[in-house]
């Protein structure tokens, strides 16, 4: 019998992509495989289960993924952070450093009601920069964050340690070394 696989195994790794040096984890392998996509829906969402969540969200853009997909089997709201200019409503926003620039994210201005519970999620941990900018906007209309759950955490770029820091509470399915 074959060895059951892990949510690691079904990411394809792309070498020298966007740029030369780097190692692409890309998710789009784990979204296309029926049993890969259950298997990593219910180990995001593993740890929240009794929980009281009001709301998921999901950052931009395979957080939406994921994150509708976690708030269906939660049976909670769902709520996107996108970057700016993509929300119909009134948002307000948050900036936050790039590695090369700057970039603005944006939830609508009552998505989010004061002592609602949210759990964050996306698909990629890098240096933590967009999450924490999702976090400031929940926190902001006055949301309470439970947890920030992501599939692929590359702790060599710290960005679990600028959310711990935070106080959030960071779960990953799983972890790839480099950058």
């Amino acid at each position: 019998m074959a060895p059951q696989k892990s949510v690691a195994d079904y990411i394809r790794t792309i070498v020298d992509f966007p740029h030369e040096g780097i190692l692409f984890r890309d998710v789009t392998t784990l979204f296309a495989d029926p049993r890969g996509f259950r298997m990593c829906v219910d180990q995001l969402l593993h740890p929240y289960a009794g929980q009281r969540i009001d709301k998921v969200v999901g950052l931009e853009a395979r957080g939406f993924i994921l994150g509708g997909a976690v708030a269906h089997q939660l049976g909670t709201g769902f709520v996107p952070i996108r970057k700016k200019g993509k929300l119909p409503h009134t948002t307000i926003s948050e900036e936050y450093q790039l590695e090369y620039g700057e970039a603005i994210v944006e939830i609508h201005d009552d998505a989010i009601q004061p002592g609602e519970t949210v759990l964050v999620v996306d698909d990629l941990l890098a240096t933590g920069g967009t999450a924490e900018a999702g976090i400031k906007l929940v926190e902001r209309l006055g949301g309470q964050i439970v947890g920030c759950a992501f599939v692929v955490d590359l702790p060599d770029l710290g960005g679990r340690k600028r959310l711990e820091t935070l106080g959030m509470e960071v779960h990953a399915l799983c972890a790839f070394e480099g950058l």
